[in-house]
């Protein structure tokens, strides 16, 4: 993967720019079922100045059929939004 230090919006706004515009965090269902079909080809993460709570990881996803994606994840103790990324391979 590649990784970048962006704010979130500038993340989504570059990874659309590359084509990656399906909504993992919506359609992740194949993804935690499927998680071969699935790579992580960029990773943005924007850390919270002031508030932990902010940070959060922006991932650009590509499938085995041609279909690139993004999936946004709070990036915390606290967080489990991003659980069905460990399976992926980085």
């Amino acid at each position: 993967p590649i990784y970048h230090h962006k704010t979130v919006i500038e993340a989504l706004e570059d990874l659309k720019t590359k084509g990656f515009t399906y909504d993992v965090n919506i359609h992740n269902d194949d993804i935690i079922a499927n998680p071969h079909n699935y790579q992580v080809k960029h990773v943005y993460r924007y850390d919270g100045n002031t508030d932990p709570g902010e940070e959060s990881v922006v991932y650009g996803i590509s499938s085995t059929l041609g279909q690139n994606g993004v999936f946004v994840a709070g990036f915390s103790a606290v967080s489990n939004t991003g659980h069905s990324l460990l399976n992926l391979e980085y």
